[in-house]
């Protein structure tokens, strides 16, 4: 029989992503995709997942009645399906709270109820805040870069690796999301509940609905290209904080990989992101989006700092690099283009949700 993946937050961004993505490589593959629907343009998938012959279930994850069906049986859990807003934790504690670990407990049931395997996508949010702004960095024209001479363990000039701190306060987003890789390390233990655990940076790419607290990337050329002001926000205004960036098509050629070589890589935990080569400041991205749409936007400089936020985060994927042989392909500018041009192709169905984000 054909192998039976099961995606949780299957109608959002990279869910439905992995979900196409996989399909187009393996067609034998039986897909269900699982959401409620709550994140504005998710609802756009439904359409893209009956061309491809996907199924489609309406579920809450926080609502375990809601998992019961037997229709929601499968081989492998693949879950995307956390509230991704580290905003959403100050105004929303209850929601983020009840959907990531509360939601990851539901779904690790699931799985032991099935004997089925879990794979699990985490964020670089679970190391510590307090650690990542005592790193050292320069400042240069365009961007904040990270010194060579960092004396935390797990961090250097290549960015931050699986062994950085994740103690101390990390925004209550990341707290649910360490919280739930210490209840998947459980069940790996106590129920046989095999498990791959991928701590993503930044993601982006077409049909994510880019918001300020979550996919600033394609916010920042939907606002270029809508003519829609913008804000610097902290470290003076400056626009130099620095992030690096992964195409989720790279995202999704990893994760075909993982399910392919599941048992040789069952147990692990990785860094996932784009890199310090894959890297762009707020500054450096709006020369980009300039050049791509040909419209400048009004950006105003606000100094202080929100709660959470660090000046520089650099993804160290060089384990899963090692361990599988995978490395992202596309570079920032690739990813940006592939945005610009999805905005382009789809304009009068994302001009409500994209100009209004």
């Amino acid at each position: 029989m054909a192998e039976t993946i099961a995606i949780l937050g299957g109608a959002g961004f990279v869910g439905s992503s992995l979900a196409i993505g996989l399909k187009h490589s393996r067609p034998e593959m039986e897909i269900i995709c699982i959401d409620n629907l709550r994140r504005r343009g998710s609802e756009l998938n439904l359409l893209r997942f009956r061309r491809e012959g996907i199924s489609f279930h309406h579920a809450d994850i926080r609502i375990a009645s809601d998992l019961a069906s037997n229709a929601l049986t499968a081989d492998t859990y693949i879950d995307c399906s956390a509230e991704p807003s580290v905003l959403a934790g100050y105004d929303n504690p209850a929601y983020v709270v009840e959907t990531n670990l509360l939601g990851t407990v539901n779904i690790l049931e699931l799985a032991r109820r099935n004997r089925a395997r879990m794979l699990f996508l985490s964020t670089s949010r679970v190391y510590s805040v307090p650690a990542l702004r005592a790193l050292r960095f320069s400042e240069g024209a365009t961007r904040f870069t990270l010194a060579a001479d960092q004396s935390q363990t797990g961090a250097s000039e290549n960015g931050i690796d699986e062994r950085f701190a994740t103690s101390g306060q990390r925004t209550l987003y990341g707290t649910t999301k360490l919280a739930s890789e210490l209840l998947i390390e459980e069940y790996r233990a106590s129920y046989g509940v095999g498990s791959i655990v991928n701590r993503c940076g930044v993601l982006a790419g077409p049909w994510q609905m880019g918001k300020v607290d979550q996919g600033v990337f394609v916010l920042w050329l939907a606002a270029h290209y809508f003519e829609k002001p913008l804000s610097y926000i902290g470290y003076g205004g400056s626009g130099k904080q620095v992030r690096d960036l992964l195409h989720v098509e790279d995202l999704v050629a990893l994760i075909h990989h993982q399910l392919n070589h599941f048992s040789d890589l069952e147990g692990s935990l990785f860094n996932v992101g784009g890199g310090l080569t894959n890297s762009l400041s707020l500054l450096e991205t709006t020369e980009l989006c300039r050049e791509l749409t040909g419209k400048t936007v009004e950006i105003v400089a606000v100094p202080e700092e929100r709660q959470g936020d660090v000046p520089c985060f650099i993804t160290d994927s060089t384990q899963v690099m090692m361990k599988t042989g995978w490395r992202p392909r596309l570079d920032p500018r690739k990813i940006l283009t592939d945005i610009r041009d999805w905005i382009v192709e789809h304009e009068s169905l994302l001009r409500g949700i994209l100009k209004g984000a």
